[in-house]
């Protein structure tokens, strides 16, 4: 059976990504290369990835779909993102504010918002996750 092990999160700052997603995912990780810094998610590794301080010649572009991550406290996760610098997405889904821990059509409580790289990212009530959605 598949199994997806790594997501590729293209940052601009490797050390500004690692700071960030270490207090926002309250894990340290590990940086593999000068632009890789890998955090285990349960088995599925977040690479945050920095091609120009890994030698390449290109400019990282933002993950334009959500990364969702689920969390125990989502009220707890929500406050980290917003002392880390993400900024939160005001816009209205279905009458929800994607910006505001809701409790979205599909059962699951969550809030989106954008990493200081611009990635988007969901944060979800792991008690609330829904595999059907």
């Amino acid at each position: 059976m598949p199994r997806l092990y790594r997501v590729l999160v293209p940052v601009k700052d490797i050390d500004q990504a690692q700071s960030f997603y270490e207090a926002v995912l309250e894990i340290e990780g590990s940086r593999v290369s000068p632009g890789r810094h890998n955090f285990d998610c349960d088995g599925t590794i977040l690479a945050c990835y920095d091609p120009i301080a890994d030698g390449e010649a290109r400019t990282p572009k933002p993950n334009p779909e959500d990364i969702f991550i689920a969390v125990s406290d989502l009220a707890a996760a929500y406050a980290r993102c917003e002392a880390g610098g993400a900024t939160f997405l005001k816009r209205q889904v279905d009458g929800l504010s994607l910006g505001e821990i809701e409790l979205r059509t599909s059962g699951e409580r969550s809030f989106y918002a954008r990493d200081p790289f611009g990635n988007h990212i969901c944060f979800v009530d792991e008690d609330t996750i829904a595999t059907d959605a």
